[in-house]
């Protein structure tokens, strides 16, 4: 079970670079990201904050699968941990962003994303 809920909390985070990539190429999904500042697509300093991300969240999804066993990775225990904390941190900002449709979307899912890589590095 803790293969399986790694291989979804990665594909979680591939989903999240794609979204990061749609914001970059001028998706009109700013509400939904950076605090909701910018209702449709974002502005060129939006966007190369939309790039930074995609390595970070390439990252986690890689390190939760690591901690899982996944064949041919090896990483550390520790970048696990770190995944989880800058999920942890994700989770909490969504929360609390001025942007309702950020809240209301990206709040649970990083919830969940949270405890899938909790799960994986406890179980």
């Amino acid at each position: 079970m803790r293969v399986q809920i790694a291989h979804l909390y990665a594909t979680g985070m591939l989903a999240i670079a794609f979204f990061q990539v749609a914001l970059i190429f001028g998706a009109p999904l700013g509400r939904y990201t950076q605090g909701g500042q910018h209702e449709e697509a974002l502005p060129l300093s939006g966007r190369v904050i939309a790039l930074v991300s995609i390595p970070i969240v390439l990252f986690q999804g890689l390190a939760i699968l690591s901690a899982a066993g996944f064949p041919g990775l090896g990483w550390p225990v520790w970048t696990g941990w770190v995944a989880f904390a800058v999920t942890v941190v994700s989770t909490v900002l969504n929360w609390i962003t001025p942007s309702k449709p950020e809240r209301v979307v990206w709040g649970p899912i990083m919830l969940v994303l949270s405890a899938m890589a909790l799960v994986v590095l406890t179980a």
